[in-house]
């Protein structure tokens, strides 16, 4: 066979070979990313709710900053996804005064994650996260956590 005519018969061939190697890739790539962004969003959500437990405990009961600074923590949330419970035992939930609270329990549910991988129209449910403090202080006058 002439050297010429294989040469010919062999033009595109790294163009088709990138092709279907740069898809797989390009592929692995956004995913890679895109599970690096739900990661991102699970540690925001679990810190958002730890930051509102703290904050909770030592501002005034029910004070607007506390969801407010957990929302600056994961954007896209809003209240109806956040929760702010104060317990004493013996007691229903959020019966309690400032002086009675034992406890603030914050809990961040019925969030989900969106990707922006084009043409998927994907949502991940992220977990449920709680967590339950001890009473501290709980007047937002003259603390500056409790400041925006």
């Amino acid at each position: 066979m002439n050297p010429t005519a294989c040469r010919k018969s062999q033009r595109g061939v790294a163009a088709v070979e990138f092709a279907i190697v740069g898809a797989l890739f390009f592929m692995v790539l956004l995913g890679a990313m895109e599970m690096a962004r739900l990661l991102w969003t699970w540690n925001a959500a679990g810190e958002a709710t730890r930051l509102g437990a703290r904050l909770a405990v030592v501002c005034d009961k029910d004070d607007p900053v506390i969801k407010a600074r957990m929302r600056q923590m994961l954007a896209a949330l809003d209240n109806s996804h956040i929760t702010i419970d104060y317990l004493n035992s013996g007691q229903p939930v959020n019966s309690c005064t400032p002086s009675t609270c034992k406890s603030v329990r914050v809990t961040l549910a019925g969030y989900t994650h969106q990707p922006i991988i084009p043409f998927a129209a994907l949502s991940v449910p992220i977990p449920q996260f709680q967590t339950t403090l001890p009473k501290e202080f709980m007047q937002s006058a003259g603390n500056p956590a409790c400041a925006l």
